[in-house]
């Protein structure tokens, strides 16, 4: 058979649209058969009209380049005879063949048709873990050279080795795998289905058997590998100076002694010998992560022991294991048997995916996101979730096939988990890495995880107040209750209509009566429910007519609702579950077992009242129990109404919590509690207090040298107004123009950190409507799509880009090198005195005698000034401006204390324009 021809084009155009306008300035088509290149053809494209500034920035195409080229009707002909009898191929096909197509008819040419393909789609099905399905993105991590984006030429080019890469990991894929794929592809956008079909032929032509994977419910796995532990080299603890010294000069070039660095790694040792518990807070530049890694794989190592890290966040695990951890181990040259442990909900469960995969009649986004599940299974080894790169309507099936309680089910024989096996590794583990969610998740386990342990480091110390607040907190969302009970049945007709039940109704073998009684208790069920919604919101204070802005929180004790109403929904759930899974009982009792299909029905029946019954356990948890000191508000969009409801209790205090976990270890071994930021300069034990840990608890402070901080320095523009003394409207101009006029003398590379996601979003639209940055990338949290760490990356991508972000951008984000240029402090990161769980905390303070704002408002803030400054400053060759536009730094008598929280660098108090010229020239000198 003749093999295919796979025409590779790309278009570089002035605009987005041909119909409005826009034309092409240059066409690139590369011809791929039996998967090499046979031929090229590119032509610049006279556009008879001036290339935008932006589109000349993106290509470096200028309109001197194509002032001479013919226009795009000249060569129309010659493009359609060329792209005839191939497979048109495009990364990111819904612009180039939809702008080619229009640009053929405005030439009089018939509209192109064949088969296509585009390479996002076929990337994402068969590299569904890659961080980014951009082109150039995706050509770096696969080793497809690509030396200039956005020029048709090379855009071209990478895209054919891209389709080549995808066609070669497909033979590298098990034959069942790429079947299951085949039988999905029918409904994707484009002729994957083609393509498969003809690997699959080839492949079936082959002998080999596919090695190193196993079949689990029909789902193929990567064979799991049983861990064996390792014997670990022992080594001595470098406990001099010159011992330290020689370790570290070994692998790192032009090493620079850390006094602080050395000082910490000797803190760690004494603490887990002399099994104490100590604090340590370790300023940015200490290298806090090698200072307790070193010592704890020594210490694991010589007593065979079992060492717990916990870090915050999933990045900072990843950070920890690719970076930190190898570091380590060259330095001390010995390798630690390591597990990474997370909560339940990060892993993937086997059998619900199993059980969804039987069905076919689903949307494109869920078969999709099936297929993406499909390729990732038979590679991942550890079924962590977040290794998974779904787009917007994957989210939602990923949801559901996620692991938890209600997941698993048991009475299977020979049940595959993968939760379980990372239990399992941990017995074989020197070192678990794991998160603080997950160590205060530990502590309500009948049979506890982390236990057989002889010693605990807590990084990023601060964020398990956090941790434990999340753990400790009760949340209702309409919007997911209205979800879980849409999967049962109509919540309009008041009726159950999941496919399950509509078999037991119709199959006659359960008594009728039985069967409308559930109904009833279904249907009162939703009346109460709905009843309950309406008058929480009933008697609220709401403005008529519909504003911009109409998002409110009300104070639960100001929220109007009967109790007996409340406790009739928990009364109406608890009927409706206990029916339903009586009348499931009965029916599989009449039945023989099921086909594959209805199991897999009776599964997602099983699966969504598992699930209603969390969410009655959530309200009685809510609305019906009184535990300590918590407090409880809702929130809502007036626009929006009963669907943004939110309701949530949160306790005041974690530090319960926090001993309930850590007092049975104390005393029995070494606890580290490290953190960048532990202290306020006027009260050192704030964050200890609030975690519990006793007064006479070592306190050690590591600063690094005042070298490291050389290229830092720390403006405060003193002729911004009051921000009490002026509208916020006014503010706002200020300082829309105060980063204006930074963004520009810096060139960009800037982070601009607010406190209130609506004054970000006001000032991200007052610059925008004023166009002073359109030249520039700007990223702004809530306003740009994506999450926080894509934000980050994608501002790491443009040089001349600004990142505007809130409370999560104030730590946790490393920026090193020219990346960042400056840090823009809008105002002091206090607290707003109306947030729910601050205010309480505030009142309960206030009834005690206490100064709440010293005692609590200030001494956040300051902790969330210092972490600001921490994301500026990341290695000793950074060089970066700390810009605080709050004059209330210099006015107020506390202002002394955020300055007094930073490194000792120099401070200067100047007017914004001489500001300006100050950067100017530092920008200037630097390039």
């Amino acid at each position: 058979m003749e093999s295919q021809t796979y025409a590779v084009v790309d278009l570089e155009t002035t605009g987005h649209s041909s119909k409005q306008g826009d034309r092409i300035i240059q066409i690139a088509i590369v011809f791929m058969k039996d998967w090499q290149v046979v031929d090229t053809y590119t032509k610049f494209v006279n556009p008879e009209q001036n290339i935008p500034s932006f589109i000349e920035d993106l290509t470096d195409i200028s309109n001197a380049d194509v002032a001479h080229a013919l226009p795009f009707q000249d060569i129309a002909y010659d493009v359609y005879e060329k792209l005839q009898g191939t497979v048109f191929v495009a990364h990111n096909i819904d612009f180039d063949l939809p702008f080619l197509q229009s640009e053929f008819t405005r030439c009089g040419i018939p509209l192109w048709q064949g088969k296509s393909l585009d390479t996002v789609e076929l990337a994402k099905i068969l590299f569904p873990t890659s961080y980014s399905y951009k082109l150039q993105d995706l050509a770096l991590e696969l080793g497809i050279i690509h030396q200039k984006a956005h020029r048709a030429d090379d855009d071209a080019l990478a895209t054919a080795y891209l389709l080549k890469a995808c066609y070669d990991k497909m033979l590298q894929l098990p034959l069942r795998v790429l079947e299951q794929l085949h039988k999905r592809s029918f409904k994707a956008k484009t002729n994957i289905s083609a393509l498969l079909f003809d690997v699959i032929r080839e492949k079936r032509q082959g002998t080999k058997k596919p090695i190193g994977y196993t079949i689990y419910r029909g789902v193929t796995l990567k064979e799991q590998v049983p861990v064996v532990k390792e014997q670990v080299k022992k080594c001595s603890y470098p406990a001099s100076l010159e011992a330290k010294k020689t370790l570290f000069e070994a692998q790192f070039e032009r090493f620079e002694i850390r006094d602080g660095q050395f000082r910490m790694m000797d803190s760690v040792w004494n603490s887990l010998n002399n099994r104490q518990e100590v604090l340590m807070e370790a300023s940015t530049g200490i290298g806090k992560t090698l200072a307790y890694l070193i010592p704890a794989m020594i210490y694991t190592a010589r007593h065979d022991g079992k060492m717990v890290i916990s870090t915050y966040t999933s990045h900072l695990q990843e950070q920890l294991l690719m970076e930190e951890l190898p570091k380590a181990e060259a330095i001390i040259g010995m390798k630690a048997n390591i597990a990474v442990l997370k909560g339940m909900k990060h892993y993937v469960d086997i059998d619900r995916f199993s059980d969804m995969v039987q069905v076919f009649d689903d949307s494109y986004d869920e078969n999709f996101a099936k297929m993406q599940f499909i390729t990732w299974l038979a590679e991942t080894t550890s079924g962590d979730l977040t290794e998974l790169n779904l787009s917007g309507g994957g989210h939602l099936f990923l949801e559901k096939v996620r692991r938890s309680d209600t997941t698993k089910d048991t009475r299977r024989k020979g049940a595959f988990d993968f939760y379980l096996a990372a239990l399992e590794q941990c017995k074989s583990a020197d070192l678990i890495v794991t998160n603080h969610a997950m160590v205060v998740a530990d502590l309500q386990r009948s049979e506890p995880i982390l236990n057989n342990i002889d010693g605990w480091i807590i990084d990023e110390a601060h964020q398990m107040v956090q941790a434990a607040m999340v753990r400790e907190e009760t949340v209702f969302l309409y919007r997911e209750w209205k979800y879980v009970l849409g999967q049962l049945g109509s919540m309009s007709q008041r009726t159950l209509e999941h496919d399950f039940y509509a078999r037991i109704e119709s199959s006659g073998r359960v008594h009728i009566r039985k069967v409308l009684e559930c109904q009833q208790y279904f249907g009162n069920m939703l009346d109460s429910f709905e009843r309950a919604m309406k008058q929480m919101t009933k008697y609220l204070n709401l403005p008529a007519g519909v504003t911009r802005s109409m998002k409110y929180t009300f104070l639960w004790q100001d929220v109007q609702i009967e109790q007996l109403l409340l406790r009739e929904v928990s009364q109406h759930l608890g009927r409706f579950l206990a029916s339903a899974k009586q009348l499931t009982t009965v029916y599989l009792q009449q039945v023989d077992e099921l086909p594959l299909s209805q199991q897999a029905t009776l599964d997602d029946w099983h699966y969504w009242l598992d699930e209603l019954a969390l969410k009655h356990a959530e309200w009685d948890a809510l609305f019906l129990q009184q535990r300590r000191a918590e407090t409880m508000w809702l929130e809502l969009d007036a626009r929006s109404l009963p669907g943004s409801i939110q309701i949530m209790k949160k306790p005041l205090s974690i530090k319960r919590t926090v001993m309930s976990v850590f007092d049975k270890f104390r005393g029995k071994m070494g606890i580290v509690w490290a953190s960048g930021t532990l202290t306020a300069p006027e009260n050192t034990r704030f964050i200890a207090n609030q975690l519990g840990i006793d007064a006479s608890v070592p306190l050690y402070q590591f600063q690094a040298p005042a070298s490291y901080y050389e290229g830092a320095q720390v403006y405060i523009v003193d002729d911004m107004p009051d921000i009490k003394g002026v509208s916020q409207m006014i503010y706002i101009e200020h300082v829309a123009q105060a980063i204006v006029e930074t963004v520009l003398a810096t060139n960009g590379r800037c982070f601009v950190l607010f406190t209130s996601q609506e004054m970000l979003k006001k000032t991200v639209m007052l610059i925008q409507e004023t166009d002073q940055l359109e030249e520039f990338m700007l990223f702004a949290q809530g306003v740009s799509s994506g999450s926080r760490m894509k934000l980050l990356k994608m501002f790491q991508k443009f040089e001349r880009s600004v990142l505007f972000g809130t409370n999560s951008f104030w730590e946790g984000v490393d920026v090193p090198g020219d990346a960042l240029s400056a840090v823009i402090v809008v105002r002091l990161p206090f607290t707003s005195p109306n947030e729910p769980v601050f205010k309480a905390k505030a009142d309960a303070l206030q009834a005690k005698g206490m100064n709440s704002f010293y005692k609590l408002s200030l001494p956040e803030a300051i902790i969330r000034f210092k972490q600001g400054f921490g994301r500026l400053i990341r290695s000793s060759h950074d060089k970066g401006a700390f810009i605080i536009l709050d004059r209330r730094i210099e006015t107020k008598s506390y202002g002394h204390q955020f300055l007094d929280a930073l490194p000792n660098v120099p401070v200067e108090k100047v007017p914004l324009g001489d500001m300006v010229l100050q950067l100017e020239h530092w920008y200037n000198d630097e390039v």
